[in-house]
């Protein structure tokens, strides 16, 4: 079964329409990438607290969104490093998680049904419908697709250590990837099965 990272709520932010969110992410990833230097990190950092205040969104919640990102910026630490000095290293990784967080807002207030129709309704304006609908679908499927890799993850982990086999990575990624690409063909199948356009769709219709 799908999921969705949505945490219900009446606050300006939740009720804020979905396009204005996707636009105002779009502007602050934009920015953060223009303007380099801490300040600009830390003013959309600062923001971003008090969003999530306003949202009323556990901290415990805040944690699960950047925690699958930790290892990747580690990574990206480590590798500035190398390369410049722990500073620059400090906020390559602080403006990655930022956009992150930003990015997550987005989910953890807006359900994903309004946010793909509201995209669908803005894509029907300049493309025809089924392109519309399509490009609609294919992000439907990756936002509530992600949180579904996250949670099998989550499920053999659990499953691994009731067994003894500990934090082993080969024991963690191989099931993971199984079952993740199962479910894509599943998700796959029943697509097709519904599809107008097949054999299937028009015997179902």
């Amino acid at each position: 079964m799908l999921t969705s990272d949505y945490v219900p709520g009446d606050s300006i932010v939740h009720r804020a329409r979905p396009l204005i969110k996707v636009g105002l992410l779009f502007l602050v990833c934009t920015w953060l990438f223009v303007q380099e230097g801490w300040p600009s990190s830390t003013i959309a950092g600062l923001i971003l607290a008090a969003l999530f205040a306003i949202a009323r969104i556990p901290p415990t919640i805040i944690v699960a969104a950047i925690r699958p990102a930790l290892w990747v910026l580690g990574l990206i630490f480590v590798a500035q490093l190398f390369l410049a000095d722990w500073r620059f290293a400090g906020f390559v990784v602080l403006r990655f998680a930022v956009m992150i967080l930003a990015a997550s807002i987005l989910t953890l207030t807006t359900r994903t049904s309004d946010l793909v129709d509201a995209i669908e309704r803005a894509l029907s304006r300049v493309l025809p419908a089924r392109s519309a609908e399509a490009i609609s679908l294919a992000l439907s499927l990756c936002l509530r697709f992600i949180p579904r890799v996250r949670g099998i993850f989550e499920e053999v982990k659990n499953a691994q250590r009731a067994r003894g086999l500990g934090t082993s990575w080969r024991a963690l990624v191989t099931p993971t990837i199984v079952r993740a690409l199962k479910s894509a063909d599943e998700i796959s199948r029943a697509i097709t099965a519904r599809s107008p356009e097949t054999p299937a769709g028009r015997h179902v219709r």
